[in-house]
């Protein structure tokens, strides 16, 4: 609880944010200059009638003072000053006002003082940190003295209703925790699933109910009896509105957050998502209460970018999953790129390549791509870079044109400046083996504003043969004993010298594909691999 005192507060005094002065300045000083018909130029013109300008630009000066927090300068320029810097204080203090936009109206001059008192309203716009907006409209009394104009200072000219008896105070609720059903109108909540923490505290910022909530309040100075209220914020709450409906499976977020506890307590995300339509069965983070790495993470996605490089080279037919390919131990490209545990598979086969992850060889096929046609296929046949709607903020993908010879080298393996997550490689597995791009969701009926375009079913029926030969002869035979039809593919992506490699693993079975990154896990198959093989072995079957 805040209060808005009469009497200096005891205690520190909040301090001036001085990063932004100089840019709050220029906004308030723009703000005020445009209210009104006078910040228009419309009125007076040379020769008429009308308050005096010299009253009209102290009256906008104070203000301006006072949105760029300048409150030294502001209480100057009033008849009071130093009462007037102490009630400015700890109004905007008191009630955790910043960047205040106070904007000028047009100015009137008393007729009976000779012109010699001259009132400027104007609308005041209090962001109230955390809630919102308050909103009101006040008056500036001016008045001339000894040829010089100041703000007559009063405590209603900062709120028409504040005054020596009564005052304001701001009070806040705790934002209670969004409720949420999963697919199947089972309760999700932090409690039980951990690792929803944060997509559920998203979850509460992007529905009206579950927000933070609160009120200015005019209160009695002495009792502290509230009067009335003057503003109030996040009024729904999840009593108002129900349980947010969700597209998640209670059973596969449990399986996903009992997955990742295989990590070892690395750094750790998981999506599952369905392949038919995009829904989001499952999204575990580790730690389960930190950043939502799993949705808004940006990772470098290491070879299992290459399911996305091999579309754009088997689309234009720059190469077949039969053809042989070389595959040595390392390739210079601007730099030494190499193989993981710097393998070499001479004679190999593109199917052999893709299997067992050559770096060596999907850069020795750079030449057969243009340079922006690894950004255009993932773009138009994978949605990656385009702007999703998933429900809660999601980073949705990049992959720039190369800006050199040894970038569009990095590029065809998944790093560079190429970048993803685990939402975005389940979603490029699930396009990857039905030929369709579906705009990932978890909440029904999200905006899709996507465009794509299927991919021929001959890529469609290559690419889900180089999976599945990953799973029962390549590096991702860390799910080979799973039942079922399972296709998979490991990555392993450089950070950076003085850091391990990422650990990636994306699969596909039973019309569900999951993608998992480990920070540091050193291989993809070592680390990323025993994560999805619990997940699939603990997860319902379709």
């Amino acid at each position: 609880m805040n209060t808005f005192p009469d009497l200096p507060r005891t205690g520190p005094r909040r301090r001036p944010r001085t990063a932004v002065k100089a840019l709050v300045a220029v906004t308030a000083v723009a703000a005020v200059a445009v209210g009104g018909a006078w910040g228009a130029g419309l009125g007076p013109f040379e020769g008429e009638s009308g308050p005096d300008p010299e009253a009209v630009a102290e009256a906008r000066a104070f203000l301006a003072d006072w949105a760029a927090g300048r409150l030294p300068d502001a209480a100057a320029r009033t008849t009071r000053p130093d009462r007037a810097q102490e009630v400015l204080s700890s109004f905007t203090a008191g009630l955790d006002i910043e960047k205040p936009v106070l904007t000028a109206g047009k100015p009137t001059e008393d007729e009976e003082s000779g012109g010699r008192a001259v009132t400027v309203p104007y609308t005041a716009r209090m962001p109230v940190t955390g809630l919102g907006t308050w909103t009101y409209t006040a008056e500036l009394p001016l008045r001339e003295r000894g040829g010089e104009w100041k703000v007559d200072w009063r405590l209603s000219l900062v709120h028409p209703r504040l005054s020596g008896t009564e005052k304001f105070r701001l009070e806040r609720e705790e934002a209670e925790p969004v409720r949420a059903d999963d697919r199947a109108g089972r309760t999700l909540s932090a409690a039980t699933h951990p690792s929803l923490g944060p997509v559920l505290a998203r979850l509460a910022r992007s529905t009206d109910g579950g927000g933070p909530r609160g009120a200015v309040l005019l209160v009695d100075r002495v009792t502290g009896e509230v009067r009335r209220t003057e503003a109030a914020f996040g009024s729904r709450t999840p009593e108002d509105e129900g349980p947010v409906r969700t597209t998640l499976d209670a059973r596969w977020q449990a399986a996903a957050e009992q997955a990742l506890e295989k990590t070892g307590g690395k750094n750790a995300a998981l999506v599952a998502l369905r392949v038919e339509d995009g829904q989001i069965l499952a999204v575990a983070n580790s730690p389960a209460d930190g950043f939502n790495r799993a949705v808004s993470g940006t990772y470098a996605p290491g070879s299992t970018w290459k399911i996305v490089t091999s579309s754009a080279l088997l689309l234009k037919g720059a190469v077949a999953p039969d053809d042989v390919v070389d595959c040595p131990r390392y390739l210079t490209v601007g730099k030494r790129f190499q193989n993981v545990e710097t393998s070499a598979h001479p004679g190999a086969t593109f199917r052999k390549a893709f299997t067992e992850s050559c770096n060596t060889a999907f850069i020795g096929l750079r030449s057969r791509l243009g340079d922006d046609e690894l950004g255009e296929v993932a773009a138009r046949y994978f949605g990656v870079g385009q702007t999703w709607h998933v429900g809660v903020p999601s980073y949705d993908g990049s992959v720039p044109e190369p800006r050199d010879a040894t970038e569009k080298a990095a590029s065809m393996i998944g790093q560079g400046r190429v970048q993803a997550n685990p939402l975005i490689m389940a979603s490029v597995t699930a396009t990857a083996v039905s030929g369709r791009f579906h705009q990932p969701v978890l909440v029904p009926g999200t905006e899709d504003t996507t465009e794509t375009e299927p991919l021929p079913p001959r890529v469609v029926a290559q690419l889900r043969t180089l999976l599945r030969a990953t799973v029962t002869e390549g590096t991702a035979r860390a799910l080979a004993p799973l039942a079922g039809e399972v296709g998979g593919k490991t990555g392993t992506a450089e950070v950076s010298d003085d850091q391990e490699n990422n650990g990636w693993m994306v699969a596909h079975r039973d019309g569900v594909a999951v993608a998992c990154v480990v920070e540091e896990g050193v291989t993809g198959g070592g680390s990323a691999g025993p994560v999805l093989h619990a997940l699939l072995s603990a997860a319902p079957r379709s």
